[in-house]
Order: C-alpha cells, then structure tokens, then sequence
C-alpha cells in the first residue's frame, strides 16, 4: 500500500507546535512531530517531502541552545522556519541573531513580497502575530528578506531556489490573518504536496496494520464508552473479527449513570463481545488518602492494567491491549523536548512492567480526526458528539483526596450542569463542560442559618482540537440556572463559581 507522503515538524519546545501539526493535517497533508535532535540518517530514511522548524523559548546565542543538524538544510528537503526555528536558520546558514532592539508581543502589521512563492494571493500589507525577544539582524548569503515589520526588519527571509524559508512570525495563529495561506502555499506550490492525507485512506492502512501485528492472536479493548476508545474499538473489530473482546471497567469514577448507559448502548449498536467489570471499591482503596494529581493518574492507570491482566487470564492466549491514545495524551504526557504537563493514565501512567502490546491505532490523530474517522465507521452522533472526558475520570475533578462522598456531590452537581447546557442547547458548541470539586469549603447563609460547605467551580470551553482552548462566554441565565440547580438540589454545596482561564496558561481539566 502507497505510504502517505510526509512533512516532519521538528519540536524546539515552541508552545504553537502542535498548532502546527493541526495546520497541516487541515490540508490533507500527513504530518508528525519529531524532536530537534532527530538525525539526518533518519530523516532521510522516513523520506519527507518538507520539514518545519517549529518556535521555542530559547535563544539560538546561549550555551546549549537546541540544534537541529545544520546539514538539514543541504538536503534539497524544502525546510520552513518559524520563530525560533527561523532564527536557528539564520545562524545555521551563516547568518547572524541578536537582541531585538524592540521586542514584538501581539499582532502586527506586516508588509510582504507577493510576488515570492510563500506570499502568492497574500495581500501586501496583513497583519501577524509576533512573539519574540530575539530577531535575525543579517540575512545569510543568497537570502532574501522577503517580508518586515515596523520593529523587524528581516519579518521573513528566504533561498527561494533551495527552498529555505524563515517566518520570524507565527502563522499557524489564527492572529496572523494569512496564515493558513501561507501554509499552503508552502505545502503545495513550494513542496509540491498531493494532500493524500484522508481518513478513508487512514482507516484502510490502519486496518491493515493491525490485522498484521495481531496475526491471529486474541486482543482485548479497553472501553470507556468515550469517542476515542470506541473508535478504536471498531477500527480493531475491522482488522481481527471476534479476536477482540471490548472491557469496560466501571470504576467508580464515571459520572452519573454513565455506566449503565455505555454498557445500553454498546450492545444496541456494535456486535462486538463486551465485558463489564465494577471494580469502584478496588480503585477507591487504592486512592484513600493520595492527594497528588499524577500520582492519582499513574495509581489509576496501572490498577486498570492489572485489571484487563486478570481478565486476559480468563479469556486465555490474549497478547495485545486496543486503546484510544490520541495525539494530545501522548504530547502533553511529555516527549524528550517538551515538558510534562500531565501524565494521561493511558500514556505516561501505564506501569513499566505488564502483559500486552499496546495497539493504539489513533496514537497520531487529533480528536477532530478521529470523529471523521468514526463518522467513517458510521458510529452514531450521539457517542462522536460525546464531551471528551478524562481516562482517570472524576478522580481528577475531585481535588485532593478522593472519597466516595466528594464524588457523589460531584457526579450530581455535573449531572445538572450538562442538563443546563443541553437545554438551553449548547452542547453541541462546546468542547466541554463540566464540574468540579476544589478541597475548600467556604461559609455561607441557608435558610438563615450559617452553612460551612463546598464550593463548585464550573469549566466550559470552546476549542476545535483541545491544545488550546478559550472559556465559553455562557449566558448569565444558563449560568445563573446552572447555580441555583446545584445550590437547591446538591447538598453540601453553597457556593458556585465560573472558570475564566483560557488554556494557557491553564488546562482544561483542573487535575
């Protein structure tokens, strides 16, 4: 089967690079995020047909700076840089960076040369987004510069004839008005891309791989009833038949009737065998008294391993575990070059030692992806327009320790804010939304006596791929009904509270 052409995005730590990554995917073009120091044996291996240098928080100047290998630009590879990678170009190529005389936070008014490859159909005069402290002061030879600001004079440079090209701006930001044009340009009049990039195709060539690495074998699915997982679960049922048996631990931990309604819906719609384990008393023994989020996270991933372990036995000869990882579990669960901004259970909470290979054949998709994919499969809307809820479940919506009271209080003051969401009918435009138990109490007056009770904090985002993400500007009567459902209906809770952080500097979960 024909290998999906390949652009590689090079990771110097930039806080945009899987904006990157999604702006390309958008285009139907196949692309993975690899860290800076991949060597030039390996890319020539993988073959890309571009490679992007993504931004980052370094100056290219200071001792241990990250480096790529400057004979990547000698390859005949068309390379773009962006921001830091831009600035790391310049040097590479004998050029030279210092300390902006003005620094660029914000948007800015950039003026362009049209007339290069980059900038065709950009209007001469359109606005970036800048984030820099550093800027290129002298092109390298045979460099162009081919854009600049009031503060920058070298905005973007370029070898058009070994086609270098460096942004000292970001244009994968929906701030820089242009910049998906830009993209494209560079994909498709610059690399030459054929957009092969479909989910038709993804599904064929995954369904293939996974047939070939279970080779006759058993394999179990971890479902949790959510998009991802059961995506993964038909895509598996494809490739290997009844090989698969679907688990579906109730740990206590789900929301409010959320067991027995994935259990009612996964028989009605799939003919895929399906066990259910409740096992909430097992996991809330292992959490008594942990406080600390990732230590909540790996304690949760690994009692789910030991779980499906025991399971395996019974069913006998079963080698492989099916489960839905996408690409922000494994990115935010850190990567050589980036940070850990927090373990996912499914990722970096998996113990070192177990009984399985892991199939995760949505490792590489964002979650817009994967609902194509089971639109694909022909899925049902109501499980792919399902809110994306976290592996480790309320255990990271509960803060500090979890107990079977907080959950309860939890589960229902939940239960009301997507009741509210739903019937002033905004489900469907947010991310998600839903509640959460800070470890405070606060005083408060009920029926003219004084109540020392919890608050609820209430998280409702808007986003179109979950690495970033802006705080829903609800309507204060869906607010105001959302809190006075949960004040009259929750007990022990006597204050409500709205979260207005975008992500980032925060996350979406609290946890």
């Amino acid at each position: 089967m024909k290998k999906n052409e390949l652009v590689l995005i090079l990771d110097f730590g930039g806080q945009y690079c899987q904006l990157i990554a999604r702006r390309v995917r958008e285009v139907n073009v196949y692309c993975e995020i690899v860290p800076y120091n991949i060597s030039v044996e390996e890319i020539k291996e993988l073959k890309p047909i571009a490679i992007i240098l993504s931004g980052g928080p370094a100056s290219v100047y200071i001792d241990n700076a990250p480096k790529c290998d400057p004979a990547i630009f000698n390859l005949g590879i068309p390379v773009l840089g962006i921001c830091y990678g831009a600035q790391l170009m310049a040097v590479a190529m004998g050029g030279k960076v210092d300390r902006a005389r003005v620094r660029e936070y914000g948007k800015c008014e950039l003026t362009v040369d049209n007339n290069i490859p980059l900038f065709k159909g950009v209007e001469r005069e359109t606005t970036c987004w800048m984030s820099h402290t550093d800027a290129i002061t002298m092109p390298p030879k045979d460099f162009k510069v081919i854009a600049s600001t009031e503060n920058c004079p070298v905005a973007a440079m370029a070898d058009v004839d070994k086609k270098l090209y460096a942004l000292q701006f970001h244009p994968e930001v929906e701030h820089t008005v242009a910049g998906k044009d830009m993209i494209k340009n560079f994909l498709f009049k610059i690399c030459n891309a054929s957009a092969d990039w479909t989910m038709d195709y993804f599904i064929e060539k995954t369904v293939l791989e996974i047939r070939e690495k279970v080779d006759g074998k058993k394999a179990i699915c971890a479902l949790s009833g959510g998009v991802d997982s059961s995506v993964a679960a038909l895509l598996a049922h494809r490739a290997i038949g009844d090989q698969l048996v679907c688990i579906f631990i109730d740990n206590g931990l789900l929301r409010k009737g959320e067991a027995d309604k994935v259990e009612s819906i996964f028989r009605k719609k799939f003919n895929i065998p399906l066990i259910r384990i409740n096992a909430e008393n097992r996991f809330l023994s292992r959490l008594k008294g942990v406080k600390d989020p990732e230590q909540k996270r790996k304690i949760i991933g690994e009692e789910f391993i030991r779980i499906f372990e025991e399971e395996a036995k019974k069913l006998g000869d079963v080698e492989f575990l099916v489960q839905g990882t996408v690409y922000p579990d494994v990115i935010e669960s850190g990567t050589d070059v980036a940070s850990t901004i927090k373990t996912h259970h499914n990722v970096g909470g998996l113990p070192e030692k177990m009984g399985f290979k892991l199939i995760e054949p949505l490792r590489y998709l964002f979650k817009d992806e994967v609902r194509q994919v089971g639109r694909e499969l022909e899925i049902p809307e109501e499980i792919l327009n399902r809110h994306p809820f976290p592996g480790p479940g309320l255990a990271i919506r509960v803060l500090g320790e979890v107990t079977k009271e907080k959950l309860d209080i939890l589960r229902d003051a939940d239960d009301i804010v997507l009741r509210e969401i739903k019937k002033a009918g905004l489900y469907n435009s947010l991310w998600q939304a839903f509640a959460v138990l800070p470890d405070i109490k606060s005083v408060g007056v009920m029926g003219d006596e004084r109540t020392y009770a919890y608050a609820i904090a209430i998280r409702a985002v808007v986003s179109s791929d979950g690495m970033t993400a802006d705080w829903a500007k609800l309507p204060y009567e869906v607010l105001e009904n959302i809190s006075r459902s949960i004040i009259n209906e929750v007990i022990n809770v006597n204050r409500v509270v709205y979260d207005i952080t975008t992500k980032p500097p925060a996350t979406i979960e609290w946890e």
